[in-house]
């Protein structure tokens, strides 16, 4: 089993910047890739940000040139360092971890972009 706890949500003014981490325990040897998703109310779950355990990433492409994921193995631990937010990436933000036999989700943190 993996615990994922998040952290780094809250409130910010649009051209913003938050940093989201997921920190993973338990049976963390056999973590994969480490994403983020994000649900906003009336839409579906989408793919933010993905990153292999090698560090190879992937982006949605509304969030390119603007978000950054990173990871940090030897504390299980991935980033989302998000700049320049918009009103419309208000949305709560769940980190997936994916291993070898099982895919496991943060609890979500809510990212709210407003003045």
């Amino acid at each position: 089993q993996v615990q994922l706890v998040e952290s780094g949500g809250g409130l910010v003014q649009p051209g913003g910047s938050l940093r989201l981490s997921c920190a993973a325990s338990g049976s963390t040897i056999n973590i994969n890739n480490m994403g983020w998703y994000r649900q906003a109310p009336g839409n579906q779950r989408e793919l933010v940000a993905v990153i292999s355990r090698g560090g190879l990433t992937t982006y949605a492409d509304s969030v390119k040139g603007r978000f950054t994921i990173s990871r940090d193995n030897a504390k299980n631990t991935v980033y989302l360092q998000m700049n320049s937010l918009k009103s419309e990436d208000t949305a709560v933000f769940r980190c997936r971890v994916v291993t070898t036999t099982n895919v496991y989700w943060g609890q979500g943190t809510q990212v709210t972009v407003s003045s």
